[in-house]
């Protein structure tokens, strides 16, 4: 949902009895009431098998989770039930490899990307299904990159939370069950997913406005790169602290010393350059515009040695912030329309 409709069908909920709250911090929806820009619920596969079983070619939906897209033609194809649980976690699993794409062929591949072949041209990750549930992941052939039991792994294990609770609108995959094996050049076999019923709730992804942020970046050369970015952070703070500028929050960072591994960055050797990357946020859009014209006033009235600010002072853009609920299944009815063109 986007536009006026939002607050008025949420309010319509709340008098139903929904009592929204953020599914990771408690929070209650009347915190952001005001703010909402959309609203959309996480549907699943059923709804398009049921598309696909009306006789569509090609189904258009709104918000529908990754793993119902591959697990939709499988439930038309095969006839499974909403209760054939083991077989639909085998349908999300399939999904959930193949979402990310390359990913489970050899792309940010950390068991040794050094040994992916021909990464320039990586093949992307086919699922050839069975009706009992197992999965063959391959791939194209004269395409690069590969499919093994590791590069399928790591794709398994890439945003899952509880792995013996992997929940989607149809079913809830125990991913601790999957087991992998290579059966040949390629082909990897995916079997024994066991899966549990579903929750009663469907997830809801809503967004609102969530104020304003800019970020400003300097480079600063050898000698004391890294001395001279710190003393620059310290520099800009101080000033924003004198104009009496409010933020939410002021992040800094070191790019090629803390970026990364933040506080457990290590010392390294003096570094040729640094990246002093300081962003901010806050309500005020007038505050988060004023740092912005501080940032490019350090270039002459700050450490020597700067450099990279081709690109103009920054700019303050809107925060749209993310904000997961729950919503009872039995309020929410997908509609299907088959039309001929």
């Amino acid at each position: 949902m986007f536009g006026d409709d939002i607050l008025d069908k949420i309010d319509d909920f709340i008098k139903m009895g929904v009592d929204f709250k953020n599914m990771d911090t408690g929070e209650p929806i009347e915190k952001i009431r005001d703010r909402i820009t959309s609203a959309n619920v996480y549907f699943g596969a059923f709804p398009v098998a049921e598309a696909l079983k009306q006789g569509a070619q090609i189904v258009i939906t709104g918000r529908v989770t990754d793993t119902g897209i591959t697990l939709a033609p499988m439930i038309y194809e095969f006839g499974w039930s909403e209760t054939d649980y083991d077989k639909l976690a085998s349908g999300i699993v399939a999904g959930h490899i193949l979402e990310c794409g390359a990913q489970a062929t050899g792309g940010n591949f950390s068991y040794d990307w050094r040994s992916v072949p021909d990464m320039a041209h990586i093949g992307f990750p086919i699922a050839e299904a069975y009706p009992n549930g197992e999965i063959i992941i391959t791939k194209h052939e004269n395409t690069g990159g590969l499919v093994t039991v590791q590069s399928v792994t790591e794709q398994l294990v890439y945003e899952i939370g509880d792995p013996t609770n992997y929940i989607t609108p149809e079913v809830i995959a125990d991913f601790t069950t999957i087991k992998l094996e290579q059966v040949g050049k390629d082909r990897v076999r995916v079997y024994g997913v066991k899966g549990k019923p579903p929750t009663k709730f469907y997830k809801v992804s809503m967004s609102y406005f969530d104020g304003y942020m800019a970020v400003g970046t300097l480079t600063y050369s050898w000698p004391d790169a890294l001395e001279k970015a710190k003393k620059a952070d310290e520099i800009i703070r101080a000033r924003l602290k004198d104009l009496g500028l409010e933020f939410e929050e002021i992040h800094t960072e070191f790019l090629g010393y803390n970026s990364c591994h933040g506080p457990l960055a290590h010392k390294i050797e003096e570094p040729n350059e640094v990246v002093l990357r300081i962003a901010v946020r806050g309500k005020s859009f007038e505050a988060v515009d004023r740092f912005g014209r501080e940032v490019p006033a350090l270039i002459l009235t700050g450490p020597p040695g700067v450099t990279g600010f081709g690109g103009g002072r920054p700019h303050p853009s809107e925060v749209i912030a993310y904000w997961p609920t729950l919503i009872p299944k039995e309020l929410v009815k997908p509609e299907i329309i088959v039309e001929e063109i």
